[in-house]
């Protein structure tokens, strides 16, 4: 995979894509939208070519946002993680999202904000990591975890960050996926980085994170 870093800028802030994996989706793209018709798949394969590999599977490309300015640097979303994400059933672990971040000259620690749209496994991968996973990321994290904690083995990846998620998906996440309570929230909490948002809030002047 490219680690190629596309930068639009607006203004005077900057935005980047980090690419973090690519590969097909777990089940073909005719069984995740059964309503959709050839028509429509081949307008889709006119605008997007590059959505569908040789064999006619949904090819996926895994990214995250980083949006700078004068303000502050914002990571959107996290990617499909490491080889120890929760993606790590169904999505092309481990990602490069390390590496793209490394190639856009940031570094994890200068982010004071990070934007979970939502929980879908393959946006909040690198969001919360293991020692294991990323033994020289980082460095200490200012938190509350003490070392017998169920959370002290995970850390959060931006290690100086906020970490902004709606209250309606973290209500919903026992539902959706109770996993990611170890794995992800209770870590944040426990680190103190974790607010929860109601609605559409202001982020910093200019942008506002809206209700996913």
């Amino acid at each position: 995979m490219s680690l190629s870093v596309p930068r639009l800028r607006i203004g005077s802030t900057e935005i980047i894509a980090l690419a973090d994996g690519e590969g097909p989706f777990f089940s073909p793209r005719a069984e995740a939208f059964p309503e959709a018709t050839a028509a429509q798949w081949a307008e889709v394969d006119r605008y997007d070519p590059g959505a569908v590999d040789a064999e006619g599977r949904w090819l996926l490309q895994f990214r995250a946002y980083a949006i700078r300015s004068d303000k502050g640097l914002t990571i959107v979303d996290a990617g499909i993680g490491p080889a120890d994400g929760p993606a790590v059933s169904w999505a092309p672990v481990p990602g490069a999202l390390p590496e793209s971040l490394a190639a856009a000259g940031i570094d994890p620690a200068e982010v004071d904000t990070v934007v979970l749209t939502h929980l879908h496994t393959d946006h909040v991968g690198w969001a919360v990591v293991t020692e294991a996973a990323v033994p020289s990321a980082g460095g200490a994290v200012d938190g509350n975890a003490s070392p017998g904690s169920a959370t002290s083995g995970r850390r959060p990846y931006f290690p100086n960050a906020e970490y902004l998620l709606q209250r309606a998906e973290f209500d919903a996440l026992d539902a959706l996926n109770p996993q990611l309570r170890e794995t992800l929230t209770d870590p944040l909490e426990a680190a103190g980085r974790l607010r929860l948002l109601d609605g559409d809030t202001p982020l910093r002047a200019g942008r506002t994170v809206a209700t996913a």
